[in-house]
């Protein structure tokens, strides 16, 4: 693990896989304006690299995160607001604009901050044991890292307001049956749960997941024609393409196929 400015959060690449790791095991993982930074600077270093195929995001020791650091949120003034919102909307705005698939490994808790933390990811995997969900509302405040407005574009809206506004956690099986994540793993196996996921994704044709994760976000944004129209313009980039030939190549010949991401 390469440590990435301050420390509080490392890289690793093995394979295609980039793997970023949360490392402020003696405070729960808890974020401060230092391991926003840190994060901030990670998302970018991982996207400066070509042979990423896919992003997976861990916490190091016993629980992936506790949320914002409880100090920083209890003393910050009106600029501290400013500059806890811009920086929590740099990474989580940066982690959605990512072409690759992201994949982030919930072991524990993911609580508040590190709930909305979750959500620009493209999967979300959680222990069985884990505290997921919200807790602004009964601190005197709301969330205002994406939970009043990805979390109604993952759950639906009626759902959003009941974890908003009430700000329990959610079982994990349940939050699994309304689609807010992916897989359901026994505790103490998140970590090798989430890479096994992103090492399944980063068998497929890079070109056409980045394409087809870009429609997909885009899904909601865009009329359906138009939506339409874009799918159209992104397959013709991917049509003429050794992946395109290697893949059916592969099918036809019954073997794997070995995509070079051109």
């Amino acid at each position: 693990m390469q440590p990435i400015g301050s420390g509080t959060v490392a890289v690793s690449f093995e394979d295609h896989r980039a793997d970023v790791l949360l490392d402020r095991p003696e405070k729960r993982n808890a974020m401060d304006l230092t391991v926003v930074d840190d994060l901030r600077a990670a998302i970018e270093t991982v996207d400066d690299r070509e042979d990423v195929r896919v992003l997976t995001l861990l916490g190091n020791g016993p629980v992936f995160s506790a949320g914002m650091d409880l100090e920083l949120m209890a003393e910050a003034d009106m600029d501290g607001h400013q500059e806890i919102y811009d920086g929590l909307r740099g990474v989580f705005d940066g982690i959605e604009a990512l072409s690759v698939p992201t994949v982030v490994g919930i072991e524990k808790a993911a609580i508040a901050g590190a709930f909305e933390l979750t959500l620009p990811f493209d999967f979300r995997i959680i222990g069985a044991d884990a505290a997921y969900g919200l807790k602004e509302t009964k601190l005197g405040i709301f969330p205002f890292g994406g939970g009043t407005q990805r979390l109604p574009r993952l759950i639906g809206l009626a759902k959003a307001k009941e974890l908003v506004l009430k700000s329990d956690t959610i079982d994990p099986d349940e939050a699994e049956r309304i689609g807010l994540v992916n897989e359901v793993v026994e505790p103490g196996t998140v970590d090798e749960a989430t890479r096994a996921y992103a090492d399944e994704l980063a068998t497929r044709a890079p070109m056409g997941m980045t394409r087809a994760k870009g429609c997909l976000n885009s899904a909601f944004d865009v009329s359906l024609e138009e939506g339409l129209d874009m799918e159209y313009e992104r397959s013709r980039e991917v049509w003429d393409s050794h992946d395109h030939r290697e893949g059916f190549a592969a099918m036809l010949e019954d073997r794997e196929p070995e995509f070079e991401g051109e």
